[in-house]
């Protein structure tokens, strides 16, 4: 069955690979994207591939961008079928949380956790009984993986991410809304550097996967579409 679709922070990246594949697939798909001429530029690219995806200006640290971007959706498709939280930053500041000036915290918590939080309570009203929030995490924030001491902040931000998606499940269960978080693995793009391991398409696989599959149960976290510890 054909869905519409959301995805954050899409313009470049694992956000814009799961844009692409799930237009291929013939969903109907909202590229949303904080900078709009960086978004405008990724909708030319996927439209030299005959691929038709609609851009929605969106700044998920501001309520008003969040709120106009909802009214978007709703006046052009009246509901959504899946949201997927994907967008996020990892600051290259991000060293240490004991010094680390606080702002360093403050920004990437701000993005990744509230952000993540205010999309889904205004776009909430648009969820179809039956539709999907998946919420793009790391196993950086995993409490059962060792602690790499990386980027804590970000690893922070996404062990927020993992708990906000338990919460959710448990709040939107009586919609028949699933809630998931899933790990996209260290991936080549711009923030996971040129030494990773894995291309995008395989990052954005497990998106992709969760968004199309019958069955998934709800408040549980992916990787390799297999279900993984928190």
């Amino acid at each position: 069955m054909k869905k519409v679709v959301l995805v954050t922070g899409s313009n470049k990246g694992i956000g814009f690979e799961v844009v692409r594949q799930l237009t291929q697939r013939g969903h109907t798909v909202y590229l949303a994207a904080r900078d709009v001429a960086r978004g405008e530029a990724a909708i030319h690219q996927l439209s030299l591939e005959n691929l038709s995806v609609r851009l929605v200006p969106l700044d998920v640290t501001q309520d008003h961008s969040i709120s106009q971007a909802a009214n978007y959706v709703k006046q052009h498709s009246g509901k959504m079928d899946v949201l997927i939280n994907n967008a996020a930053i990892l600051l290259k500041e991000d060293r240490s949380l004991t010094s680390d000036p606080n702002e360093v915290f403050q920004r990437t918590w701000l993005t990744n956790v509230t952000g993540v939080l205010n999309v889904t309570r205004q776009f909430l009203p648009l969820i179809s009984r039956g539709g999907r929030i998946i919420n793009t995490s790391s196993g950086g924030g995993s409490m059962t993986d060792p602690v790499g001491g990386w980027s804590p902040a970000y690893c922070v931000s996404k062990s927020a991410v993992n708990a906000l998606t338990r919460q959710l499940a448990f709040e939107l269960g009586s919609k028949q809304i699933t809630v998931c978080a899933y790990c996209p693995g260290w991936v080549k793009t711009d923030m996971g550097g040129k030494s990773a391991p894995r291309g995008v398409a395989q990052g954005a696989d497990t998106a992709v996967w969760l968004s199309e599959t019958p069955t998934v149960k709800t408040g549980t976290f992916y990787r390799d579409r297999q279900e993984i510890p928190w």
